[in-house]
């Protein structure tokens, strides 16, 4: 898509001769002669550019500036002024203005300007994706795999990167690591340097993720007050990484495939079509294949995503990956909490590659992380590992394990169990117990547990415990 430079200044000449040569230079221009109707253009046409001369017959170019600067702070603004209004010029750069260009204009100069405003902004809003991801819990960590499948992987993914347009489907259970496998696509492909976008599309009702996909015009629905550019046009050059595509309803399934077809779409209340260049990337943990002879997902649109089918293998059928993993996460988290656990003894990694990790790298890395946090020592022993993966019990221990499941014979209740309250409320129950028959001593409580006393007070923490 063309960057959209809007020219704001009440000179007819000066207006009409900049906006050819912007067109000349390949930008799409849109032109206003006063203050009020610059603001009306930029909340219809969203420019990525504003050149905006300081005087204006109505309002001032600072004003417009700082009502610009409030509802858009992404668009790149460059002030025009006479020679005597560079203070005033200097003035508009602290309120936001990226640089000024001084009257009589040098050609040259303001194209630079331009260029240059035009490269900030692109990387401000890359900026911003990576921030949003950062604050999603995006992790880059790359771990290289022993295992036969993951070379493989690994070899697809570099040869589907250089061919930069190909849609790839990513298939595997929750927390396999379909996500850093689409950042690496992105990663080695000549897209790199844009954008790499990514939503959900489990995380939203359908109206949302239209939105989010497509943007909007202002006035298309009831909150919508300003224009919003989606994913698509944000992805532009780039990659867009359409997580649990599984759950997308089939309204949207539909305008998808028109992007996939001609890569083109229109923002929601818009009647122009944009045209993009982006690469798709989708990824699901569900059976796509059985959900399009469910009639639950469109087959046309699941060929056009499975151009390329990536299978990523669970973590228990790849146990040769298991032990870099396991090393991987412990250097991270040695270092993130100031902690030195050099090597995983042999019981511990025996139980490890027994269990069957139904939650994968992500339930892996979640399980190191919180035995670094909470145990002192160089050694990752059995007795640190959660019950769960198979740690032996004492026999008192296996006695209270048996009562519970005896009370859990019973079938659930049709509306289901609220699980995280449950454990929570396990723990609490246990642990106030030890602190009654303790006199609240935390060591002493600690003791009955089998915890030290740093992760007694850990838990009693999280808890909010208060004492009886």
């Amino acid at each position: 898509m063309k960057p959209l430079v809007l020219l704001v200044d009440d000179e007819d000449t000066i207006r009409l001769f900049l906006e050819k040569t912007l067109k000349d230079e390949g930008y799409e221009t849109f032109t206003a002669e006063n203050g009020a109707e610059a603001i009306e253009i930029v909340d219809r046409e969203l420019p990525d550019l504003i050149l905006l001369d300081l005087k204006l017959p109505d309002i001032s170019g600072l004003q417009v500036l700082e009502r610009v600067k409030k509802e858009y702070p992404e668009i790149c603004i460059v002030m025009l002024t006479a020679f005597g209004d560079i203070e005033t010029a200097v003035s508009a750069m602290k309120k936001g203005a990226f640089d000024f260009v001084s009257k009589p204009v040098n050609l040259d100069q303001l194209l630079f300007v331009v260029e240059k405003g035009l490269e900030s902004q692109r990387l401000n809003r890359e900026l911003i994706n990576l921030r949003r991801r950062i604050e999603l819990g995006f992790d880059k960590d790359y771990v290289p795999g022993k295992s036969e499948s993951m070379r493989r992987i690994y070899d697809i993914v570099k040869t589907v990167a250089a061919s930069d347009t190909t849609t790839v489907l990513i298939q595997g259970e929750s927390g396999t690591g379909k996500e850093m496998i689409a950042n690496f696509i992105h990663k080695f492909s000549p897209r790199s340097k844009k954008a790499f976008m990514e939503v959900n599309c489990a995380s939203l009702p359908e109206e949302l993720l239209e939105s989010e996909l497509f943007g909007h015009e202002k006035g298309a629905f009831t909150d919508a007050k300003n224009r919003k550019l989606g994913l698509l046009e944000l992805a532009d050059g780039g990659t867009l990484f359409l997580d649990e595509i599984g759950e997308m309803s089939m309204t949207i399934q539909v305008k998808l495939l028109r992007v996939l077809e001609k890569m083109s779409f229109r923002r929601v209340g818009g009647t122009k079509d944009l045209k993009v260049d982006v690469r798709i990337i989708s990824a699901t943990n569900r059976n796509l294949s059985a959900a399009v002879e469910e009639s639950r997902f469109r087959e046309d649109l699941y060929y056009r995503l499975k151009v390329v089918p990536i299978n990523i293998p669970p973590l228990r059928e790849r146990q040769e990956d298991l032990f870099n993993l396991v090393r991987h996460f412990l250097d991270k988290f040695n270092r993130k909490f100031r902690k030195n656990f050099r090597e995983v003894d042999d019981g511990a990694f025996e139980k490890m590659i027994e269990y069957r990790w139904p939650g994968n790298i992500r339930e892996l890395r979640n399980v190191i992380e919180r035995i670094v946090l909470l145990e002192d020592d160089e050694v990752l022993k059995e007795e640190h590992l959660p019950v769960s993966i198979g740690r032996n019990l004492s026999a008192g221990d296996q006695s209270l394990v048996n009562r519970i499941k005896v009370a859990m014979n019973k079938p659930f209740p049709d509306a289901g169990i609220d699980f995280e309250d449950i454990v929570d409320h396990l723990q609490a129950e246990l642990i106030s117990k030890a602190m009654r028959e303790t006199g609240s001593n935390q060591s002493k409580a600690a003791e009955l547990l089998n915890l030290n006393r740093d992760k007694l007070r850990y838990r009693l923490k999280n808890l909010d415990f208060k004492e009886e």
